[in-house]
């Protein structure tokens, strides 16, 4: 992206399409000041570490913006920062140690992710996190973090008048769930578990379930579904190009946004919530994290811990419950006007923008400006 200005590159841990590189690019390209260059993680690892490096000491950018706490990007930025002198800027959305205690790595596993974390911490100039809490977390053991949300082009995702279909001329309603679904080992389930198990819980003509996305989880939580007896009421779409998105969130009546009640599950935002929002839906969403700043009460429901077993119970009741007081699921405008306020990636651009120039302005330290004090 050739802009006049001060070099930035945006070092994506992952490939283009991914999550990462939605958010990296949508940022991207609504930057104004500055000269970008997206530069993005290869399958292979020694290729991309190559790749990578080469790209970086060639273009010999001023700013360094990694984007995922991932090995790749951060060893990048570190190489960047002791042969550039380039100011190195950590954007994460994820406490790493506790996903990874979440997906069953080892003892040797989580003690690297543990040293990753430590190391890219310590080293960024400035670190961007997605959530309050997250930044609240990270100040209390001396790291000073910016906040971007997760973001969403409202505009793209905002339905028109020929999408909107009013609720009673649907029925069962259509309950969804856009993520990855990664088994989880230690908990035993995977991302949209709570779908399947509300879909048990609630009469076969009042709803029916739609997951999309894919993930090695994705046999399990169809056999789940087998076990429960609701397959026939499932309809496993896979993954999804993005700009095929906004189409599919709005055949939804009712979008589940599920976060747990832990360290992980507290410090995130859900790249899905905004884009749940930005499409009008009705979202129902656990009491963590950023939903429960920025989402009305009707729409909260209470989650314990980990692994909450009563969930899909209190989801299924507060369906029921808004069903029988007349809540119109489906198009809710004042969503859309939520997630311009708090996630369109033209406000979250302007924001980063002065973030990258601040830091700028400060240079780099040694172990970095991101410590406190």
């Amino acid at each position: 992206m050739k802009r006049p200005g001060m070099r930035v590159a945006f070092v994506v841990n992952g490939s283009p399409g991914s999550a990462m590189a939605i958010r990296a690019g949508s940022l991207a390209k609504r930057f104004q000041r500055f000269e970008i260059r997206l530069v993005y993680r290869q399958s292979n690892r020694l290729r991309s570490l190559s790749g990578m490096a080469k790209d970086l000491l060639s273009w010999q950018p001023k700013v360094c913006c990694v984007f995922d706490h991932a090995l790749d990007g951060v060893l990048m930025a570190m190489l960047a920062k002791l042969l550039l002198g380039c100011v190195f800027i950590l954007d994460t959305g994820d406490a790493i140690v506790e996903i990874g205690k979440a997906l069953g790595r080892g003892s040797v596993g989580l003690a690297l992710t543990r040293g990753l974390e430590v190391a890219g911490f310590r080293t960024a100039d400035q670190i961007v996190v997605r959530s309050r809490y997250h930044q609240n977390w990270l100040g209390r053991q001396g790291f000073r973090a910016e906040v971007v949300p997760d973001g969403v082009d409202a505009n793209q995702f905002a339905p028109d008048a020929s999408s909107i279909v009013e609720p009673k001329q649907r029925r069962p309603l259509k309950i969804g769930v856009l993520g990855s679904c990664t088994w989880s080992p230690s908990l035993k389930l995977c991302y949209g578990w709570e779908l399947v198990q509300v879909l048990r819980l609630l009469p076969a003509e009042f709803a029916r379930g739609v997951f999309i996305g894919d993930g090695d989880g994705l046999p399990r939580l169809r056999r789940q579904a087998e076990e429960a007896g609701v397959a026939e009421r499932m309809e496993f779409q896979g993954r999804v190009p993005y700009a095929d998105l906004p189409r599919r969130l709005h055949e939804l009546d009712i979008c589940l946004s599920t976060q747990t009640n832990d360290l992980a599950g507290r410090v995130r935002t859900t790249g899905k919530l905004p884009l749940y929002l930005a499409a009008g839906r009705f979202v129902l969403a656990t009491r963590v994290g950023t939903a429960a700043e920025v989402l009305p009460e009707r729409m909260l429901i209470d989650y314990e811990d980990t692994l909450d077993a009563g969930y899909p119970q209190k989801l299924a009741q507060r369906i029921e419950s808004l069903a029988q007081q007349g809540e119109a699921f489906g198009y809710q405008p004042h969503c859309v006007e939520l997630a311009r306020r708090h996630f369109d990636y033209q406000t979250l651009a302007c924001k980063y923008e002065c973030i990258v120039e601040r830091a700028a302005q400060r240079g780099r330290g040694f172990i970095g400006n991101s410590r406190n004090g």
